[in-house]
């Protein structure tokens, strides 16, 4: 391909996004080398009408890990942007109001439409910093992990094609922007805390996940890839939206 048609190429996609009202988030964004795979569109709080903070979140250094959790919501056949924004609104009150927490938990979040949204505030800005937010999703670990929300339940079903085709591109994304091998820091809910969480189903699936994202940046998995946390008896969610241990007694909400 010419490069006058990759410019075309990219001159299109970005048009598009814009189009869409997504911020589409790029090398030139993050002040470094352009990545090896494009960045996802991203649609920001703003966007998705998120309420204000009880507390500014604290920017903290790079993760060194990406959580793919399961939100332990229905599993939706509303595919559309304004469900996903719904969601993501349904998601922030939950943890709010019914947790108590200061803003939504994870970093990011992908509906089963695959339309990906920024969930704790400033997530955005940092990750544009190559930095991360202390987040509320992973117990004990917050502090040196970024934290994916997928919209369902997936103990037994798997996401949507659409899901897990902008999951591939958000974590192709990160590990670009963090420098990460996608077989040492793609990792599970579970392989931290004793949770269902991203379900069995979708666990099983990691290894073909890093695969992917490994194959969607044109590289090869270098790292040492964990071996699957094989437990049984995890505790399920026991109410919508509880993906398990999200903060330790030492971690801000």
């Amino acid at each position: 391909m010419s490069d006058t048609s990759l410019a075309r190429r990219d001159f299109l996609a970005r048009a598009g996004a814009v189009a869409s009202g997504a911020v589409l988030l790029g090398a030139a964004d993050l002040g470094a080398a352009r990545p090896a795979h494009a960045a996802p569109s991203v649609y920001t709080r703003a966007q998705w009408n998120a309420r204000p903070p009880a507390s500014p979140a604290q920017i903290i250094a790079a993760p060194d890990h990406l959580v793919v959790h399961h939100m332990a919501f229905p599993n939706s056949t509303d595919y559309s942007l304004a469900h996903a924004f719904q969601l993501s609104r349904d998601c922030q009150d939950l943890h709010m109001d019914a947790n108590g927490w200061a803003d939504t938990g994870q970093q990011l979040t992908i509906s089963r439409g695959g339309h990906v949204m920024e969930g704790r505030n400033r997530s955005l800005e940092a990750i544009g910093q190559g930095a991360n937010v202390m987040g509320a999703q992973t117990a004990g670990n917050n502090g040196h992990t970024l934290g994916i929300e997928n919209e369902g339940t997936y103990i037994t079903a798997l996401p949507t094609a659409a899901l897990w085709n902008a999951l591939v591109q958000t974590l192709a994304w990160l590990c670009d922007v963090y420098g990460l091998d996608p077989g040492a820091a793609i990792v599970g809910h579970r392989d931290y805390n004793a949770t269902q969480c991203p379900g069995d189903a979708l666990y099983a699936e990691l290894p073909r996940l890093r695969d992917e994202v490994a194959g969607a940046r044109g590289t090869a998995l270098t790292g040492e890839r964990p071996a699957p946390f094989v437990r049984t008896g995890l505790p399920g969610p026991s109410r919508r939206g509880d993906h398990g241990p999200a903060l330790a007694a030492n971690e801000r909400p």
